[in-house]
């Protein structure tokens, strides 16, 4: 791991990502970030996140469907679940004890270096928008915007 600064930008995207739950695009994160900071530029919120990514203080995803990279501020072992109706991404935490890699080496001769696993369904929210009407009085759930 290269050594970095911690600039007061990256300590701000740092403490941002790290309440966040949303895994918010470089532009989601930068317009959280604007009103608190108006001098900080998208690029310097994009540079950023590169960075940290690299270093391993945010999880930057690849998601299979996407063409913007979204950011995760738990650097921690987990997956995702995607909602493919409203595209809110969730965690799912992982086993201390589960181990895939090994498993996967040993099973194909590869020396497996890192995995992804994604899952995909639909969420609470729009599981409920989906139900039939009388279930909730005549009403129409309106789903919160996150």
């Amino acid at each position: 791991m290269i050594k970095m600064r911690m600039t007061s930008q990256r300590k701000a995207i740092l403490e941002t990502m790290s309440h966040l739950r949303t895994h918010p695009t470089a532009d989601e994160l930068y317009a959280i970030l604007k009103p608190k900071m108006p001098k900080i530029s998208l690029a310097t919120v994009y540079r950023n996140l590169e960075v940290l990514a690299s270093q391993g203080f945010v999880k930057k995803l690849s998601l299979g469907g996407s063409a913007q990279k979204r950011f995760d501020g738990n650097p921690e072992p987990h997956w995702h679940v995607h909602c493919v109706k409203c595209g809110r991404i969730g965690d799912v935490e992982v086993k201390k004890d589960f181990n895939p890699i090994q498993d996967i080496t040993m099973a194909s001769g590869f020396d497996v270096q890192n995995f992804q696993i994604e899952f995909w369904g639909i969420c609470p929210d729009c599981k409920e928008e989906s139900q039939p009407e009388a279930k909730t009085g005549g009403r129409r759930h309106v789903r919160k915007k996150r």
